[in-house]
């Protein structure tokens, strides 16, 4: 598999919210999404993205997303209910996103039943390729000019929610690949660069 085109491989775009890693063994995931890429794109009605509820209340603390009150969460669907989705949206899928290894680290912890297939770090790519200044995935978006386009894939959403953290790293992978002096094509190559462990050690804070 890894020898064919990246972009017909299976891709799929993911990022979730959590309480943060300050709460150790008990850091809840608040929000998730998932995006399955195509010609390595974001493929819009096949998006999947739930609040979960926790079961406690959540602290009030700057780093939790805007939006994500104990109000809302408590009318979303529990941990195991969002569970039957990803399992059915992860499996045998490679995972892209910014700083990946974080946001596995958290997820697997919650599901470790999970079994994709690798994961793609566009962080780790934009540091492989040299790429001028911040690295952030907001930075990202703005040297690549894609907030509009994002904004436009995911209207009414914001910097910092699953969903639009999740189509904006989608299009950062596709502008990435597009701005390497040697685009890579395989998915052997683009993992070789920008693939991250699927162990729990992996993950590095941002």
């Amino acid at each position: 598999m890894t020898g064919q085109l990246w972009t017909h491989a299976p891709l799929s775009a993911l990022d979730l919210e959590g309480t943060g890693a300050q709460d150790r063994d008990r850091e809840a995931i608040l929000e998730i999404a998932v995006v399955p890429l195509a010609g390595g794109f974001p493929t819009m009605g096949e998006a999947y993205e739930s609040l979960i509820n926790p079961g406690r209340p959540v602290p009030s603390r700057p780093w939790i997303s805007p939006g994500l009150t104990d109000e809302v969460l408590v009318g979303a669907p529990p941990p195991e209910e969002v569970g039957t989705e990803l399992h059915a949206r992860v499996e045998g899928r490679y995972l892209v996103g910014h700083n990946v290894a974080v946001d596995w680290r958290l997820l697997h912890r919650h599901y470790p039943g999970l079994r994709p297939a690798g994961l793609i770090d566009t962080l780790r790519l934009a540091r492989a390729l040299k790429v001028p200044g911040p690295k952030a995935l907001a930075s990202l978006v703005e040297r690549y000019e894609l907030r509009k386009r994002v904004n436009t894939l995911v209207p009414g959403g914001r910097p910092h929610r699953a969903l639009w953290d999740t189509v904006a790293a989608a299009l950062v992978l596709s502008a990435l690949v597009s701005d390497a002096s040697h685009p890579f094509r395989s998915l052997s190559d683009l993992t070789r660069v920008a693939g991250s462990p699927l162990s729990r050690e992996g993950a590095t804070l941002f």
